[in-house]
């Protein structure tokens, strides 16, 4: 079965050369709606033809929960019945959509639960496609787009599944499509360096985010497995190349852990290894997981922002979204996995 939402439209015109481009049109317009068969306009002798091979509606809602500040997270089964995350969040520069990238992760980052239970595949960039389009359709008109911007930040590590990636960022900004600028959408790496150089030569305008989350690699390794295969200067030169590429402002997002990241020390080293980019810090609550690290209090982050910022560091607290909801990636999916193997 192949993924109707893996083409483009004038892929979709190529392959289904003997219909009419209207009737085309119509699939791909379904596509984008987030509509199965039985809610398009299509003859019964289409559907027909393209039902027993094709997968028109690759993700489903199969579950909502909606936070006391508006936020809302997803849970989406794809059409081989995994599931995956998404988030809807209402803001004042525009509505994002912060999706995934594969089913679990095998990063193994400690504060992070989509790693809980590895990976267990790639998303195509027909069913990223897919997941937008059933949040999008769930949040107002289908036939219009109902969020400004999206973030690549859910589960899974983008550039570890380069290539569908890498093809979702050309179908999502495409103008027959959603036509998302590129500008609005951001892109979150634990620091695959080589992909980082890589991707800098598409030229995409898209905001490149680092998950640093400590100062030395030594204390990085202790929480990010990816540490032992590249260091935070391979991962500073590499933006620093990306930003040559693109002039595009990075950002390093800094997951606050309480007596492990969080020193006055590693203000200093932050201010050192962020010389000569134009970059900015996001610092983030930790949201617990059940395992052992420690969060500070929303107090102590203030502090450390402000820190920061005396430091001539451009650093935000990022606001919490969806607490209330299980609002952090992979919460929802690894509750539900267990919730399935206990019955």
């Amino acid at each position: 079965m192949e993924i109707l939402a893996d083409f483009s439209l004038d892929e979709l015109v190529e392959k289904f050369n003997g219909l009419p481009r209207f009737r085309v049109k119509q699939i791909f317009d379904a596509i984008v709606q987030g509509k199965d068969y039985a809610e398009t306009n299509l003859s019964k002798e289409i559907i027909a033809a393209l039902k027993p091979n094709y997968i028109l509606k690759p993700v489903e809602v199969v579950k909502v929960l909606t936070g006391k500040d508006g936020t809302k997270k997803y849970l989406l089964k794809l059409h081989d019945n995994n599931i995956i995350e998404g988030v809807f969040l209402h803001q004042n520069y525009g509505n994002t959509i912060c999706m995934s990238t594969q089913v679990g992760c095998r990063m193994g980052c400690k504060f992070c639960a989509s790693t809980i239970g590895g990976r267990v595949r790639d998303l195509s960039a027909g069913e990223m496609v897919g997941s937008i389009a059933a949040i999008n359709a769930d949040n107002g008109i289908k036939t219009a787009r109902n969020f400004s911007n999206i973030v690549l930040m859910g589960s899974g590590e983008p550039f570890d599944n380069y290539d569908n990636v890498v093809k979702f960022l050309n179908l999502i900004t495409n103008k027959d499509g959603f036509n998302v600028s590129e500008r609005n959408i951001s892109l979150s790496t634990c620091g695959l360096v080589d992909k980082i150089y890589e991707f800098a030569r598409l030229n995409f305008n898209i905001t490149l985010c680092v998950s640093l989350h400590a100062t030395t690699d030594e204390v990085r390794k202790t929480i990010m497995p990816i540490a032992n295969r590249y260091s935070i200067a391979e991962i500073v030169s590499a933006l620093k190349f990306y930003q040559q590429q693109n002039n595009r402002r990075v950002v390093f997002e800094y997951c606050l852990i309480k007596g492990v990241n969080n020193t006055q020390q590693d203000i200093l080293r932050l201010k050192n290894l962020t010389s000569g980019l134009i970059c900015h810090v996001n610092v983030i609550c930790l949201n617990p997981n059940g395992g052992s690290l420690k969060a500070t209090t929303r107090k102590e982050a203030e502090q450390f922002v402000a820190d920061l910022n005396k430091n001539g560091i451009s650093a935000t607290l990022r606001r919490s979204q969806g607490s209330d909801i299980e609002g952090a990636c992979g919460m929802l999916r690894a509750k539900t996995l267990n919730k399935t193997k206990s019955e």
